[in-house]
């Protein structure tokens, strides 16, 4: 770890309250870890019977859909822009459900539970090959296994049946 200030090697050292902190000895400041935010959606449709899934362009899997939160935008706000950007549906409704690091990213993702408007999904080729309705308990078992999404995807099948 290196300082974003000054370029020097980071040390861990003891804050009061924090524990151990990276340290840079020439700037004498502690630098806390900073890393990108980003929101996942797992969609439902209005019936909240079905669970829209995709598949990125040149991935296997099956993935909830999700995008980094711009500079200056809320949670919220990102939450309806990419998914309008990648179907060109609109929300309907969302609630913000559960947080968690993952780490091969080195990103905060932030998961809603959200509503899409029905239509046809008009998908951005350059980032979505495929967008699938799923039953909920096709969607665990075609979600990618042992993935922040799939814990996301758990979280909300049992939580939608509170969702007004």
């Amino acid at each position: 770890m290196f300082c974003i200030e000054c370029g020097n090697e980071l040390s861990l050292m003891y804050a009061k309250g924090e524990g151990l902190v990276p340290f840079c000895k020439n700037c004498g400041e502690f630098r806390f870890p900073q890393f990108a935010t980003a929101v996942s959606m797992v969609v439902f449709n209005r019936a909240k019977d079905k669970i829209l899934l995709a598949k990125h362009v040149g991935q296997e899997d099956f993935i909830l859909f999700a995008g980094y939160v711009k500079k200056g935008e809320t949670a919220e706000k990102a939450v309806t822009r990419e998914f309008k950007e990648e179907t060109g549906l609109n929300t309907v409704k969302s609630k913000f459900m559960s947080s968690r690091y993952h780490e091969p990213k080195n990103v905060l993702m932030l998961n809603f539970l959200m509503i899409a408007e029905d239509g046809e999904p008009k998908l951005d080729a350059d980032e979505i090959s495929e967008v699938r309705w799923f039953t909920p308990e096709e969607a665990l078992s075609n979600i990618k296994k042992d993935s922040t999404a799939e814990a996301f995807l758990k979280n909300a099948v049992t939580e939608i049946k509170k969702f007004n």
